[in-house]
């Protein structure tokens, strides 16, 4: 899928904008703070229904405007024109087309524009909470398959029904827990499975984008950890329940899986520097890219690269230039301080591109 137009309209600082894009690479400049994130944002929203910062659709509107708008015209791989439109009033619910025509679910709407950002704030995949890794996970499945969302939806259900029996001053009916746990068993066992195949999938090529940017100064392995592993989901999530009883919350299942991100064999959090945190992380999502571009068929996902290069030594750099410019890729989307850094990219790169400057909300194009 191409995007060749976007079109914004009160979309946090972007007051208003309608730029038409290259095919393959959009190169956007300006300073720190003035709507270069925002504007990637707005593509990333188009793609999953809701910002890559925030659930609260509210927060996205700018702050002295009742509402937002965006709308998307895309080419997709079979030469057929769709038009995305997204809206909210303020204290309204928000409105998603496709081609004139309101999604009854926005479930139905995600791996349509297969997607793909890289951001400053993805080291929390290595420095926060194993919530973040499982969102990296989810966010990578239901791209491509609609039963794992629906799995997920499930389980999430059954858990909170759970957690309200738990926490109840009565005590709870056994019988209707008994259901809960069985349902949290049987959908997440189904979840287990397909987060363990995509992180056994993506292991192969994470390792070589790593290796690739970072010389093979080092070694990075990922491993998923999950309560799964343990015996049957159903037996470990009964085995606690009157220590669930006591702190009123489930206290195993696959909501509490994680990724553990290592180096050299040791946790990436405790032992990697800025550089190879930074790295580590880059390659991971280069590796998800790689990954849905194999797994969804005809589909090559849109790549947002914000801010990539800072932090990083001139031999990373250089590598992730030269990595970006090949042929592989297909629609960019790329923001920068600084102009050096692009001019490289655009001097590797023989294919057609644009340059916009981005200032206080407001974007141009460069002639």
């Amino acid at each position: 899928m191409i995007l060749e137009k976007l079109s914004i309209i009160n979309y946090k600082n972007i007051r208003q904008a309608s730029i038409v894009l290259s095919h393959k690479l959009n190169c956007f400049v300006g300073s720190n703070g003035v709507g270069k994130t925002n504007l990637l944002d707005a593509v990333y929203y188009l793609s999953f229904c809701h910002s890559s910062f925030t659930n609260l659709d509210s927060m996205v509107i700018n702050h002295d405007q009742d509402f937002f708008v965006l709308e998307g015209d895309y080419l997709s791989e079979a030469e057929t024109q769709e038009r995305i439109y997204a809206g909210m009033k303020r204290g309204k619910h928000k409105h998603f087309r496709r081609n004139g025509k309101e999604y009854k679910k926005l479930s139905s709407h995600i791996g349509l524009i297969p997607l793909v950002f890289i951001s400053p704030s993805d080291n929390n995949l290595v420095t926060g909470s194993g919530e973040e890794r499982r969102r990296l996970l989810d966010m990578v499945i239901s791209q491509f398959d609609v039963s794992y969302i629906e799995a997920l939806n499930r389980y999430n259900k059954a858990l909170q029904q759970r957690n309200a029996l738990l926490k109840s001053e009565q005590e709870p009916d056994m019988t209707l827990m008994q259901l809960l746990e069985e349902e949290m068993a049987h959908q997440g066992e189904i979840v287990y499975q397909k987060r363990d195949k995509l992180v056994e999938e993506m292991i192969p090529a994470f390792q070589d984008i790593y290796t690739h940017i970072s010389g093979g100064r080092e070694q990075v392995s990922l491993r998923y950890v999950s309560h799964c592993q343990r015996g049957p989901l159903l037996d470990v999530i009964q085995r606690d329940r009157f220590k669930d009883r006591a702190v009123g919350y489930s206290l195993h299942g696959v909501h509490r899986d994680d990724l553990e991100m290592l180096i050299d064999g040791f946790p990436m959090r405790r032992e990697g520097s800025q550089g190879q945190t930074k790295t580590f992380v880059l390659a991971l999502k280069l590796a998800q890219f790689a990954f849905l571009r194999q797994t969804m068929a005809g589909k090559t996902p849109l790549l947002l690269l914000d801010d990539i290069f800072d932090k990083l030594d001139a031999d990373r750099v250089e590598q992730i230039i030269r990595l970006v410019a090949d042929d592989g890729f297909g629609q960019i989307f790329i923001t920068d301080t600084n102009r050096e850094h692009l001019d490289k990219i655009l001097s590797h790169s023989a294919s057609d591109y644009k340059l916009f400057d981005v200032k206080d909300g407001e974007i141009t194009e460069r002639e």
